[in-house]
């Protein structure tokens, strides 16, 4: 949620496929209400005070949109789009004053929801090790142009398991695609035993082909960046040199190697923006993925053991059969944000008392960033001598942007921002079926149970029938009996959806307040044009990983 500063802020949430009440806090202009179908009008009147998406988080026409996570201040207020130009793009819209409706037709909606699917099945003997994963389905949906969200998933072949992960960029999708393509690198480096980065280093330097350590498994639109990938290679040799010359001959412990991994790319991509590089191309993006950020959250499956390494406010949850056949949800994560009191806690503790006031306001870092805990996000890092030099002899782009210059309120103790991550180990059981790992986009949409829900009854295919909800509303007879209907039509019929992760995305948008997806209602949240879309919601990233049970039960039973 993006709110103004100043009298001007009214706490409703935006971003939310659900219609909200008309707020009593700021009555609708009646001039609108014949322009508009009733059932749009409080979500219209609802966001008219906020910040538009495209605010002063990009750092030139080439950054990618901004992100609701952030808060402009008053001084760059110009630089947000006022409520009086949603007016006149409302106008400009020519909306008749008779209702007219413009529908997507069912193939154009699954056209939509399925245009990033990607579908993944692991074999279950790769020829070292039996998976305990069956495989993954992952998807995106945009909400900001272009999407600031990424997602990756590779095999680890120098050592064991999977890698899967989700990134939510902010002020543009720079870091979130750098973070993407760099943090397995750094993972599974971080996994290797010493012999192993011996021999990677000295075919470096023999120039003998490397081994492979990664192998991704990549949708078509999931690109990497080829100019920046020797700069890229050069920080991480730069990594595992320094990895063999602290071999300790212990065991890498997976937490210890997650943590390290997070900790020291971030401090690359400080690092090579303060370098800079004498590519002026690759000189401005290194600047622009370091004053850009991207919240990660990160699994790897070995065996029994799941390891999620979060940092900022994605989630990670299991999906548990129970023994009745229901579904619940365990979370493998905790968000990183002012609702967290012990995250709260951790930010006072590294900063002095006199500060305690000023940390955190309108439940945002400094007033500013909604995420605790981010990659990149220079400008909570550096001091402000170390940000003035960068920005005073950087390219123009950056030295005539005034949200470079800007430096945030109260800023004396730098850095109020980490990338270290969180990382909890789960042994997976029988009745642990699939983990879902999602940016929040989807979190702001659905509870966790329902989530759980809705994938098990996907996967399964059996459905487990609820009391239908009426959430106070008064519904007829003729309603009712048309809620149940659509109930057995579902029942009978076989999924539309090949992807679990599209089905949840499916649900996340569409969904009305009966629980069930509402053609209409996803037809309608699927049309909205780039200047309206990220008004109601959030870009959403999905990955749902399916674990094999009885790969599972043989290792808790000692046969593997």
């Amino acid at each position: 949620m993006c709110v103004c500063p100043g009298p001007r802020r009214i706490a409703i949430p935006v971003r939310s496929s659900r219609l909200p009440l008309l707020s009593d806090a700021m009555p609708a202009p009646t001039h609108l209400f014949p322009l508009i179908r009733n059932c749009e009008i409080s979500r219209i009147c609802s966001t008219m005070c906020y910040c538009h998406h495209k605010h002063l988080c990009c750092l030139s026409s080439h950054f990618a949109h901004g992100h609701f996570r952030y808060a402009p201040q008053k001084k760059f207020a110009a630089l947000c789009r006022p409520k009086e130009n949603f007016y006149q793009f409302i106008h400009m819209r020519n909306y008749a004053s008779t209702p007219q409706r413009f529908y997507l037709t069912p193939p154009q909606v699954n056209s939509i929801l399925k245009a990033n699917e990607y579908s993944f099945k692991v074999p279950e003997f790769d020829g070292k090790n039996v998976s305990s994963v069956l495989g993954f389905d992952s998807n995106q949906l945009p909400a900001n142009a272009p999407i600031e969200d990424r997602r990756s998933a590779a095999t680890c072949l120098q050592t064991r398991g999977m890698l899967l992960g989700v990134f939510d960029g902010h002020a543009g999708c720079a870091c979130a695609q750098a973070v993407s393509e760099r943090l397995f690198y750094y993972i599974a480096v971080s996994l290797l035993p010493h012999e192993t980065l011996l021999e990677i280093e000295n075919a470096v330097e023999s120039g003998r082909a490397l081994l492979p350590i990664l192998e991704w498994h990549k949708h078509p639109n999931d690109y990497f960046s080829k100019e920046a990938s020797k700069l890229y290679f050069n920080s991480l040799r730069t990594y595992w040199q320094e990895l063999i010359d602290l071999n300790s001959g212990e065991t890498t412990d997976v937490k210890e190697a997650l943590i390290n991994a997070f900790k020291r790319l971030d401090n690359d991509i400080s690092l090579e923006a303060q370098v800079g590089d004498p590519n002026s191309f690759l000189n401005y993006l290194v600047l622009r993925v370091a004053f850009s950020g991207s919240t990660a959250c990160v699994a790897h499956v070995d065996g029994v053991d799941l390891h999620v390494a979060n940092t900022g406010d994605s989630r990670a949850m299991l999906g548990v059969q129970e023994e009745d056949g229901s579904w619940s949800a365990v979370n493998l994560s905790y968000d990183h944000n002012a609702q967290n009191e012990r995250e709260v806690g951790r930010v006072k503790t590294e900063h002095p008392k006199s500060e305690e006031k000023s940390l955190v306001k309108q439940d945002r870092l400094l007033g500013l960033l909604m995420p605790f805990r981010a990659f990149g996000d220079v400008k909570f890092k550096w001091s402000i001598e170390l940000q003035k030099r960068v920005v005073e002899s950087g390219p123009d782009q950056l030295n005539d942007n005034e949200y470079a210059k800007f430096i945030p309120p109260n800023y004396h103790t730098p850095p109020y921002l980490t990338a270290e991550p969180e990382v909890i180990h789960h042994r997976l059981r029988p009745q642990d079926k699939f983990l879902v790992l999602a940016t929040d986009g989807l979190w702001e949409t659905m509870h966790r149970q329902d989530v759980a829900r809705i994938v098990g009854e996907y996967l399964t295919g059996v459905h487990h029938q609820q009391p239908i909800a009426l959430g106070g509303y008064k519904v007829t007879l003729g309603q009712m009996h048309g809620l149940l209907t659509e109930r057995r039509a579902k029942i009978s019929s076989v999924f539309e959806d090949q992807n679990a992760a599209t089905h949840l995305i499916r649900h996340a948008v569409g969904n009305n307040e009966f629980g069930t997806v509402d053609h209409e209602r996803l037809s309608k949240m699927l049309s909205l044009p780039e200047e309206l879309a990220r008004m109601y919601r959030d870009d959403i990233t999905i990955i749902v990983v399916q674990f094999n049970s009885h790969v599972i039960g043989a290792y808790q039973n000692g046969e593997l």
